[in-house]
């Protein structure tokens, strides 16, 4: 997701501007400091108020900032500040292990352990917060320096620097650069949690060819625990792989949505997601209750490259295959549920013009196989930052029936309830930008604009005809044909 403001800014752009007021707010944080803290100076303050206005100078200064601008330039400030934190914290570190050094293994243990201690201590957090503050700061200043300068320059929050220490030192290190040059864009542009899934399978992707192996070591860890918890409550907890726990949950939300509908019925979704999943593991069936839930079934959907369930040769030179909500799944079990289980909607990612675009003004709820290609295509709920599986999403008119809007897929789109009523019930203007290939743009109402992609980009084919062949017949005329 990307965003901009439909404002004039002087010269630079805004967030540059941001990036300007956040340095000299630390410059100006700096002489406060050193005027209410240190109690001897060779500069009097008069004079350091005039090298502060020297420094500014004659510059050309944004409009003035609305609340929203506020609010943003003390983000900006909070990741430079940051950035400070992690850079000292890991000199600081640097420091007391030189101090050590030579003394054998087992004393640098006990140091690491003493600076975790006294950084805990002198931040009043935990030795757990303050170990994940030392190994944050060790892959940023170290390993990924470019993660730093972005968060050094506002550019990023601390939380986008965080994943992509957490998430890059879990990749093999002779892909880590690679993947860092890759996913800075989507960190300067996404929020945190489409951050987060895209750099997931940009990872995934990366380690496709060992994805089956992997897959198949992960198997044998599969098992279920009970976590005792209070008030005679305990939660049961099944490790299995992706696919099927995903489908569990999206069978369980179903019902669990089915039977909310009657009347009279008080429960949460969460309450009765876990009610339904109780009797089923206890009686072993759904026949008890309402016959709209019990004959609900797992659903999940599998995008898979065509020529990969045909030859190995193929599934190894292109993309892996992926579920909706998950990520990249091995070959094998692409190729099970590919098999034709009704259950799995199976999208080959070959063009077929026989895909449903449009029914016009005929029909106004979608059918069926648009719905699930407007899905297909989106992922997610097309809301800003929103994580909500577009098969759990409501279909969208961008203009609306009433105003004539067509059912089509140019014209609908998937949004969880919240993202619809914001929509609907308030001053964002939403529209599908045309020729985009179903991205959207959201047009706040202190007219800010912020775009979301969707996961897959639907393609537009157009045939151009032929041109007419040309055959000279040394008579200077051509062929009737």
């Amino acid at each position: 997701m990307t965003s901009d403001r439909d404002r004039s800014p002087c010269d630079t752009g805004r967030s540059e501007q941001r990036i300007d007021v956040a340095v000299r707010g630390i410059v100006r944080f700096e002489y406060l400091f050193y005027d209410l803290v240190m109690s001897e100076t060779s500069l009097p303050a008069e004079s350091r108020d005039d090298a502060w206005a020297d420094d500014i100078g004659e510059e050309c200064f944004p409009p003035v900032p609305d609340a929203v601008d506020l609010v943003l330039e003390t983000a900006t400030m909070m990741s430079v500040f940051a950035a400070q934190r992690l850079t000292r914290i890991d000199s600081m570190r640097r420091e007391l292990l030189r101090e050590a050094s030579g003394r054998g293994d087992g004393v640098r243990d006990i140091v690491e352990r003493s600076i975790r201690l006294e950084l805990a201590a002198a931040m009043r957090v935990t030795e757990y917060a303050a170990g994940r503050l030392i190994t944050q700061a060790e892959a940023l200043v170290r390993r990924y320096p470019a993660a730093l300068d972005a968060l050094s320059s506002g550019r990023i929050t601390e939380k986008h620097a965080e994943i992509i220490a957490d998430l890059l030192d879990e990749a093999p290190p002779e892909l880590r650069d690679r993947l860092l040059e890759r996913a800075m864009p989507s960190a300067e542009s996404e929020p945190v949690g489409t951050f987060r899934r895209a750099l997931r399978a940009l990872i995934d992707s990366a380690q496709a060819t060992t994805l089956e192996d992997r897959h198949q070591r992960a198997l044998t860890q599969r098992r279920i625990a009970v976590e005792r918890g209070q008030d005679g409550m305990s939660g049961l907890w099944i490790f299995a792989p992706d696919v099927e726990i995903h489908a569990i949950h999206g069978r369980l939300t179903q019902m669990a949505k089915s039977i909310r509908k009657a009347d009279g019925e008080t429960r949460t979704l969460d309450q009765l997601r876990a009610d339904v999943a109780t009797d089923l593991l206890l009686d072993g069936s759904a026949d008890h209750l309402a016959a709209a839930a019990s004959g609900i079934r797992a659903q999940v959907v599998v995008t898979v490259p065509v020529l990969a369930l045909l030859d190995d040769e193929f599934a190894d030179a292109g993309d892996p295959p992926v579920v909706e909500g998950i990520g990249p799944i091995p070959l094998s079990k692409a190729r099970e549920l590919c098999g034709g289980d009704s259950r799995w909607m199976r999208v080959l990612t070959h063009p077929e013009t026989g895909m449903v675009l449009s029914v016009g003004r005929d029909s106004y709820p979608p059918p069926a196989p648009l719905k699930r290609l407007v899905r297909w295509r989106a992922d997610r709920c097309m809301g800003p930052g929103c994580s909500m599986p577009a098969s759990r999403c409501e279909i969208d008119h961008q203009i609306r029936w009433a105003d004539d809007g067509e059912t089509c897929l140019d014209n609908t789109l998937p949004f969880c309830k919240g993202h619809h009523l914001v929509k609907d019930s308030t001053d964002w203007q939403v529209r599908q930008i045309e020729g985009s290939g179903g991205a959207v743009a959201w047009t706040s109402p202190t007219g800010r604009r912020y775009v979301v992609q969707p996961e897959r980009k639907v393609p537009t084919f157009t045939v151009r005809p032929s041109p007419r062949p040309h055959i000279d017949d040394g008579l200077g005329t051509e062929a009737p044909f």
